[in-house]
This record gives C-alpha cells, structure tokens and sequence, in this order.
C-alpha cells in the first residue's frame, strides 16, 4: 500500500489536532525532513463517531483502533460516509480476529507470533487484500507486553517472508513508559535497517517528536489529539 500524502487540514481543526499538526512540522523540519514523509495516525479507540466527525471533518484522514471489536461497531458507516479514509489497527491482534482484521483494516502493527502470521496469510489469500503490515517488536523486553524480542526480531521477519509469504512494511515498538524513549526507537531504527524495511510505527502523544527525530514514518497520537478517553458507543 502507498502512503497516502498528508491532507490539509482545514483553518478550523479542532486544537488538539492543529496543535499535533504544528509539533509534527516542526520535529520534521528539525529533523531536515518533508512534513509528507510522516502519517499522523489519529488514535479513536474509546471514542464514539460524534468525536471523531470533528477530526475528519478538518482533514485528518488516517485512524487506528486497539480492538477489532470496537472498530467494527463504528468505522464502517464512517468509511462509507467518507471515502478516503485509513483505519490500522494498533492494538494486539488474536489470530480468530484475523479475518474480521483483514477486511476491515488498511495496516496492522502488531504482528509478533506465528499464530498471527498463519492466519493473515489464510485471509490475505482468501480475501485478496493486502493490509500493511507492521511486525512489533518488544524493544524493552517487558514480559506484559506483546511484540517480538530484538535478538528475535530477524530470525521472525524472515520467517513472516519466507514461510508466510507475508509482505512486511515496518516495524512498531512501543518503549517503556518508565526509560527514555529514544533509545528504543533507535534500536527499532536500526532493526528495521538491517532487514530492509523503510517504514517505522513509532511514537505516540508524549513522544512523538522525538520519534520523528529518530526516523518515525508512522507515528499514533490519541489523548493530544482528542483529549482524556471515554468509554466507546458505537
């Protein structure tokens, strides 16, 4: 899948969004890099769809979720409603949702075991769409958390190619909320080199410009763009 180029947003964004907007150009060009080079992923899980109209409606075109669940209660009448829209999933992935996942999200940035890998590869042949697909990694290693270990991370992408027949696109980390983020996008930076891979989901609300700066493409900003979470109602 390309990368869709970066709408303009309209003068009256909501101003989370335009506050998000202004940090991402400044970290971008700090960085001596085009604005168009990084997604901004708005980040809607929780929110109903009277919350996200706003967002859309000032030019934001790219959304991810954490369940599919969720997703599947409010972004289809959303997408049909405006055409043009991204959804990715951002959230942990359970290989029974893998159909449900398939049809209905543009990228999935958490693949981190066979399981997942054996039942993307049964839908994207069954249903002839080819999602984006990032592989998470576990750059601190926290046992709570999902994603593949770095000492793990080539041996897994090669497997997701070579046994799978899967496409990857990037990786994804998420660092601990408790150490400094960069050197965990920078381990993520470097991992993705090595295999190849061009683009990097990394980064969300309280570090995102730091992200951009260690060489983010994808970067997944929630509670600055639409403030404190609620509970869904789709």
């Amino acid at each position: 899948m390309t990368q869709s180029p970066t709408a303009p947003l309209s003068a009256d964004s909501p101003h989370g969004l335009a506050a998000v907007e202004q940090e991402i150009a400044h970290a971008c060009k700090e960085a001596r890099r085009e604005r168009a080079s990084v997604t901004l992923i708005a980040v809607s899980k929780t929110f109903a769809a009277d919350a996200i109209f706003p967002i859309i409606r000032a030019g934001q075109r790219v959304f991810g979720e954490n369940r599919v669940q969720e997703a599947k209660g409010k972004w289809p009448e959303l997408i049909q409603a405006h055409p043009g829209l991204q959804l990715h999933l951002i959230g942990p992935l359970q290989s029974n949702k893998a159909k449900e996942a398939v049809a209905l999200f543009d990228a999935i940035h958490s693949v981190d075991r066979a399981s997942i890998c054996e039942a993307l590869a049964k839908e994207i042949k069954n249903q002839g769409k080819h999602p984006e697909l990032f592989v998470q990694i576990n750059t601190g290693e926290e046992p709570q958390k999902a994603g593949v270990a770095p000492q793990d991370a080539d041996a897994f992408i090669a497997a997701c190619r070579d046994k799978y027949g899967l496409k990857i696109s990037g990786l994804m980390c998420i660092p601990p909320v408790d150490q400094a983020p960069a050197p965990h996008f920078a381990l993520c930076a470097k991992i993705a080199a090595r295999n190849g891979l061009k683009n990097l989901s990394m980064g969300m609300s309280a570090d995102f410009a730091v992200a951009i700066q260690m060489g983010a493409t994808h970067v997944r900003v929630g509670s600055a763009i639409f403030g404190t979470r609620t509970v869904a109602h789709p």
